[in-house]
């Protein structure tokens, strides 16, 4: 027969168990909401003004991001959709043995700019801060341009050269010094293609960008345009 102080004991316990099974649940449903709530990617990828109209905010990040990194906004809005089709969770595809069992990732790339581990903690630590997030749109708009600034710093290619931004991008300054992406067509091809969608996002843009400067209530027309 179990005395009270047992009793209570016995009680005490299993509401703690119980109260951690449901801690553990909630941790579980939060991160996995994390991607459940993420934005869809746009369904026209083709037209930044589309992009921008399903997702305003947007607009705003990658502004901020121009006013203080120099990249213009096209320029950063072809690179995400280079890298990740604007899909925030997105991670290199692994590789499976025998068809089933999965082995490791090709990279630790993730998240809109595909930053890897390394380098995104060097922008953590220079320029973003220890909450930054790689699945999030305003940090990764960031990121672009603070590593395109540091491209430039460092191997001298324009702010205004997307196709050669996207080289060091890919392969790092060392690696665009020495040239390694001239071995590489598939970086060939992609930097090609970030040169072509800059110029027609930037064409799109420049028709539809009042559309996005003035549309909140405290921003003031001429004062909201750049």
């Amino acid at each position: 027969m179990l005395r009270p102080v047992d009793s209570f004991s016995a009680a005490t316990l299993s509401w703690c168990m119980t109260l951690r099974t449901w801690g553990l649940i909630g941790i579980v449903l939060l991160l996995s909401g994390c991607a459940t709530f993420a934005p869809n990617p746009p369904q026209d990828q083709s037209n930044i003004c589309e992009i921008f109209r399903e997702q305003p905010t947007w607009y705003d990040y990658a502004r901020d991001s121009q006013a203080k990194w120099g990249t213009s906004i096209a320029t950063q809005m072809a690179f995400i959709q280079q890298e990740s089709s604007f899909k925030s969770h997105v991670r290199p595809d692994r590789k499976y043995y025998l068809g089933f069992i999965p082995g490791p990732r090709p990279s630790s790339a993730k998240g809109y700019a595909q930053a890897q581990d390394p380098v995104w903690g060097e922008y953590r630590d220079q320029a973003g801060s220890l909450f930054a997030r790689r699945t999030s749109m305003k940090h990764a708009t960031d990121f672009i341009g603070w590593y395109n600034r540091r491209s430039q710093q460092q191997a001298g290619i324009s702010l205004t050269n997307p196709e050669h931004l996207y080289y060091a991008y890919h392969e790092g300054a060392g690696g665009y010094r020495r040239g390694t992406y001239r071995n590489k067509p598939h970086v060939l091809r992609a930097g090609q293609q970030i040169a072509t969608r800059t110029s027609r996002y930037q064409a799109q843009l420049n028709a539809c960008e009042a559309e996005f400067q003035c549309r909140r209530f405290y921003q003031v027309w001429p004062f909201c345009r750049s």
